[in-house]
């Protein structure tokens, strides 16, 4: 452990680098028997990826953590569900009935999909579920809980004692007509359920309660207490941190100017801000920023149908601070990264190996791959041989490697199957073959006698070589213009594989026959 803990004091990866200033601040306050890690869930909408995002990449940095320090740890996944549901998300069913519930608690507006006792159950549920699928060791909060079991009374009469302060802090960041009416404190009318973003005409500090005009010309006094008001959701981020004792939480750049409202609200509260980062925005395939009410952008559901949650991990890690475009073609490129790094990983020193994904992704024991051929390889072997189930692809691999079967080899198995989805969802509709120009046709008649004259080994590099003689000779330059057009004409794509490793996959005839096939298409047409 001491040579790994030395390694991980200067490691540049940055679930490293954040857990040392984490540890800096521990070490430098009040002592703890733990220390608590937090993310936060609004679930207005379905759990987007962006939420599995934020936990899984504040899990990395807690066992970064665990190995640096010997302090224990916890996590808290935290869902704003006592939030009013402020408007009607565009990606569920019953709509209309929906409608009938806006501004109530989302624990109590009935569930659309009529599974569970509330929409705020149903999301949470399948928020719980997703992080359950990756094995994330963490505890959940629901906040209806935690307003109404009173575990947050203490400060929740705290802020009442010291609302001009917490008021000061929160009016600075306003717009003059905003301030006329806002208060941090949101009732919830006794008989509507509706939570109301009313002024209040008292605020009593003593006796624990709230006044106020429902805006019927009625006056009702409430305690702050036992869930009968909740906090606007500035004042409710630091008075969490505050009641909790959070020490690390991350949120996104669209919450990064507002570190000081959540610190200073949380300081107010008798509280010690806890450590942040902040992580960019993932955005949907034109570039606009994924949102859980319009649906946009992958599901968790939709990226595990077409690839391992490993891949998903590994796209989580790569650059947090950078915006990164969630679409589905990325899922193929991130599957055959992460099995490069893992490939890589034996042969690395203890300083690679920490800033390897997959050390971060696997808690520091990522198994070995058994990935024989790259994803992009079973991808494109689906789409020439017009694959229906993974049966298909596994008659070529046999044959290219006669050690592997679905029983020794089970994530590839699983690949072969995720190739097959995603080519029959997002490549068989949208690809487009092209004529070939006559210098194209021309090589490619050359390649076809060239293999047909093949006796050697299936040999995925002495293939490739063949395939760049043939480009060479033929004067394409750059050369890569000569695989692009092979791309496009053979396999209807705008890139592809290494195409020597193609042939050795699909073989030597079967290749020789898709080629006089195109070329022979494209000459009848």
């Amino acid at each position: 452990m001491s040579s790994l803990r030395d390694a991980a004091m200067v490691s540049k990866a940055w679930p490293f680098e954040e857990a040392r200033a984490l540890l800096k601040r521990v070490e430098s306050g009040p002592p703890k028997d733990h220390v608590l890690f937090e993310t936060g869930y609004g679930p207005s909408g379905l759990p987007h990826i962006g939420t599995f995002g934020e936990v899984l990449r504040t899990t990395m940095i807690r066992r970064a953590f665990e190995v640096i320090s010997d302090i224990p740890t916890r996590l808290v996944v935290f869902s704003d569900d006592l939030d009013g549901m402020r408007k009607v998300p565009e990606n569920v069913p019953n709509l209309e009935m929906l409608r009938l519930h806006l501004q109530e608690p989302l624990t109590t507006v009935p569930d659309p999909f009529g599974e569970y006792p509330s929409f705020g159950h149903h999301n949470n549920a399948m928020l719980r579920r997703f992080l359950d699928t990756f094995g994330f060791q963490y505890e959940f909060v629901s906040a209806t809980d935690f307003y109404r079991s009173g575990a947050f009374d203490e400060t929740l009469l705290k802020a009442a004692e010291r609302y001009d302060a917490i008021m000061e802090i929160m009016l600075a960041s306003l717009r003059e007509e905003r301030q006329q009416t806002y208060s941090c404190f949101l009732p919830i009318h006794p008989e509507t359920g509706r939570v109301l973003y009313v002024p209040l005409k008292e605020v009593n500090a003593k006796e624990g309660t709230i006044t106020f005009d429902d805006g019927s010309g009625r006056d009702w006094t409430l305690p702050v207490t036992g869930g009968h008001v909740k906090l606007q959701w500035k004042p409710d981020f630091g008075a969490r941190w505050a009641a909790l004792g959070v020490d690390f939480e991350m949120y996104g750049k669209d919450h990064s100017t507002n570190t000081p409202i959540y610190d200073g609200i949380c300081e107010v509260l008798g509280g010690r801000a806890p450590n942040h980062m902040v992580y960019e925005l993932f955005l949907d395939e034109v570039g606009g920023k994924i949102s859980k009410s319009k649906g946009n952008g992958l599901t968790i559901d939709e990226w595990l149908e077409y690839a391992a949650t490993e891949s998903l991990s590994y796209f989580m890690y790569q650059k947090p601070k950078t915006a990164k475009r969630l679409h589905w073609d990325v899922i193929p490129k991130n599957v055959d990264e992460y099995h490069q790094s893992l490939r890589a990983y034996p042969a690395q020193d203890e300083a690679g190996k920490l800033q390897n994904a997959v050390w971060h992704i696997h808690g520091g024991n990522p198994p070995a791959s058994d990935m024989v051929v790259p994803f992009a390889m079973l991808l494109n072997l689906a789409s020439v041989a017009g694959a229906e189930e993974k049966e298909t692809l596994w008659k070529y691999l046999r044959r290219y490697a006669p050690e592997a079967s679905p029983e020794t080899h089970p994530g590839l198995d699983a690949a072969a199957g995720h190739a097959v989805r995603y080519f029959q969802n997002h490549v068989k509709p949208t690809r487009v073959f092209r004529a070939p120009s006559e210098k194209e046709r021309a090589a490619m008649e050359d390649l076809a006698n060239r293999l047909r004259a093949w006796d050697g080994p299936a040999d995925a590099e002495a293939l490739q070589t063949v395939v760049f003689a043939v480009g060479n000779e033929h004067q394409f330059q750059p050369l890569r213009d000569w695989f692009k057009g092979l791309y496009e004409v053979l396999l209807g794509a705008s890139d592809g594989p290494r195409f020597g490793g193609f042939i050795a996959l699909y073989g030597v005839d079967e290749t020789i026959r898709l080629i006089d096939g195109r070329l022979g298409a494209e000459q009848a047409a």
